[in-house]
């Protein structure tokens, strides 16, 4: 197998920084007479957005500089957040023939190894935390160590991150009108400039998100259909149902706002809205990739159901949802086998029970009171309720519904007393 040495990265253009970082690499290639291969990711960005540069545009860009070979990472940013994306990408360096990694960064190598041991120690790389400095070097760094070191790492010094900076040339360029101002232009290789010219020329830049298919899902999807994709909870659900209508991408951001995500779980949702990615889709990817052993175990699937389950034994001893699920992370707590099936009874009237039938596919969400309900057809009717359940079985319920990835399906089950609905979690 050819060995190579990896950068993984967005050029979202390729500036000076990333040339220098090219550069380096290119000379400990030489050095070790290996590949230099750049992957670039492809589609949505690791901030989980539509690229201002296409990639073959992108992948010129790093050719003319020196690399070897441009690969591609397709798929992975509209349905996973980086502490799943990272080791995916990681594996797939190796299984290519990777041997080293280089980055750029403003702290040490010694630094980085420091701040990730405590990751390592964990074995759970969600929720880096935001005053990390290189917070993205870092957990890169974290979870090579968590897959046995395959990769040499290797840090360069960083260019100023405010000066060379994608989102400001992005937005220069944006700003004067679709032309390089002169300032910019000394921001940038001659060979990117070039390149960039030729793109806006083509009008092929900027990319855009598909607006029109994120307003039509947010302004007539129902609760249920919501409940299916990624990244939205309940609470979310029930925000973009009261704010309809939309018609620009500010009253959508707003509207995430409201609901406390963050800019990079927002553009995460809005991504999985606009390639309507469904949290079983999610759920599908993440396995695959756990039987290979990539996934840390805090991450895995079962953990997520684990956790839900965990907090709603705690409640009912008094814990606090807050509390219950810090002693879990910290504590690494182990968990007997949470139920994957729920049997809920059903508050139907007398009309709804007589055309109601066993077998009927029902979909779950969270109502605008803040309530399990369930939705069905029967009979050419629709049909809402809530449903009856311990207190228990609620949270963990509602902790399974608001999470991420884990998906729940329903179908009505003829009960000796009735109608009931019959879940399965995952």
């Amino acid at each position: 197998m050819l060995k190579l040495i990896a950068i993984s990265a967005d050029f979202d253009p390729v500036h000076k920084g990333h040339e220098k970082l090219i550069k380096e690499g290119r000379k400990l290639a030489d050095e070790k007479q290996k590949k230099l291969v750049v992957y670039l990711n492809k589609g949505y960005s690791a901030n989980h957005s539509p690229f201002f540069v296409n990639f073959e545009a992108r992948r010129d860009m790093a050719l003319a500089l020196g690399a070897d070979e441009v690969k591609s990472f397709e798929g992975l940013h509209h349905r996973l957040v980086l502490s799943y994306s990272v080791p995916i990408r990681l594996n797939k360096m190796y299984e290519d023939g990777a041997t080293d990694y280089i980055t750029s960064a403003h702290i040490s190598l010694d630094e980085i190894k420091n701040k990730a041991q405590k990751f390592v120690k964990q074995g759970n790389f969600v929720g880096m935390p935001k005053n990390y400095p290189n917070r993205n070097e870092i957990r890169w760094y974290a979870l090579n160590e968590f897959l046995g070191s395959p990769l040499e790492y290797h840090v360069i010094p960083e260019f100023n991150k405010e000066k060379y900076s994608g989102r400001k040339i992005r937005k220069s360029i944006l700003d004067n009108d679709m032309t390089i101002p002169k300032e910019t232009r000394k921001l940038l290789p001659k060979t990117t400039i070039e390149i960039l010219e030729d793109e806006i020329a083509a009008g092929r830049i900027p990319g855009e998100r598909n607006w029109a298919e994120i307003y039509k899902r947010m302004n007539t999807y129902s609760r249920g259909n919501l409940e299916k994709i990624a990244y939205l909870n309940g609470n979310t659900i029930n925000e973009i149902i009261k704010r309809r209508v939309y018609r620009d991408p500010e009253s959508i951001w707003a509207v995430f706002r409201r609901a406390n995500y963050g800019p990079v779980m927002t553009r995460l949702a809005v991504s999985a809205i606009e390639e309507e990615v469904t949290k079983k889709e999610v759920m599908d990817l993440m396995k695959s990739y756990e039987a290979k052993g990539v996934i840390p175990e805090g991450q895995k699937v079962q953990r997520v159901i684990d956790r839900a389950w965990y907090v709603a034994n705690e409640g009912e001893k008094g814990v606090s949802a807050k509390e219950a699920n810090e002693t879990f992370r910290n504590k690494n707590i182990k968990v007997d086998t949470p139920p994957l099936n729920i049997h809920a009874g059903l508050n139907l009237t007398k009309f709804e029970t007589k055309i109601v039938s066993e077998g009927l596919n029902a979909d779950l969400y969270i109502d605008k009171d803040n309530k399990i309900s369930v939705q069905l057809k029967a009979d050419g009717k629709k049909i809402k309720t809530n449903l009856r359940l311990p207190a228990k079985e609620v949270t963990y319920l509602r902790y399974i519904m608001d999470s991420n990835f884990i998906p729940t399906t329903a179908h009505i089950k003829k009960d000796k007393k009735g109608y009931k609905v019959d879940i399965t979690i995952g």
